[in-house]
């Protein structure tokens, strides 16, 4: 008899001992449940957020002159509060610019770029490289182009090739106009090879 009674209260605590591991398990699957809810929720929020565009192509033109075209895999504009009229191109991003006789004077190609209408900044960011008409090639990882005050600057290495390989000079930082024919270097260092006609060879023109 009393075997039989140590034998039904074990069998008894193992029935609420199941009980109790099963309530908690599910209490711990249903948290898990509200967790990927919430996140599922969210990502949903911040995809209402940002207005994304495939294979974009944009046309910048002025009295129906083409200034600039405009190209990129995709484009991200974002409405939230923090971001607002941010327009990001995770995948890269392709600008050719045109002067009033529509001939192509300057590229910018980068990986990634991100444009700030707000403090009239964009930045061009990895492999970003710069080629102007007469052959010259600028290389650099960052370049910002300062709409409000007209002209590039940069706060990292950059490398300037001069056509038909007469120069190559480095900086470790620059600033120059929107055609690069004033351009300020901090540590400029590199080569030129004289030309016929000046001791310094053109860059750009």
């Amino acid at each position: 008899m009393i075997r039989n009674m140590l034998v039904y209260s074990h069998i008894k605590k193992f029935i609420q001992y199941t009980i109790i591991m099963l309530f908690g398990m599910v209490i711990f699957v249903s948290c898990e449940n509200d967790m990927k809810d919430i996140d599922r929720l969210a990502n949903i929020k911040q995809e209402e957020e940002v207005n994304i565009s495939k294979h974009v192509t944009v046309i910048y033109s002025d009295s129906s002159l083409v200034k600039a075209q405009m190209t990129s895999p995709e484009m991200r504009e974002y409405t939230d509060s923090v971001r607002m009229g941010n327009i990001e191109f995770p995948k890269g991003i392709l600008i050719i610019f045109y002067g009033p006789d529509k001939k192509e004077t300057q590229r910018i190609k980068s990986d990634y770029a991100i444009q700030k209408p707000a403090q009239g900044l964009t930045e061009f960011r990895k492999n970003v490289v710069v080629n102007m008409q007469d052959g010259s090639v600028i290389k650099t990882e960052q370049l910002f182009y300062d709409e409000k005050n007209a002209k590039y600057y940069n706060t990292v290495p950059i490398v300037f090739d001069f056509k038909d390989s007469r120069g190559s000079l480095y900086a470790t930082s620059f600033e120059s106009d929107l055609n690069f024919n004033a351009i300020d270097g901090e540590s400029m260092t590199g080569y030129i090879i004289p030309t016929e006609n000046s001791a310094f060879p053109s860059f750009g023109n």
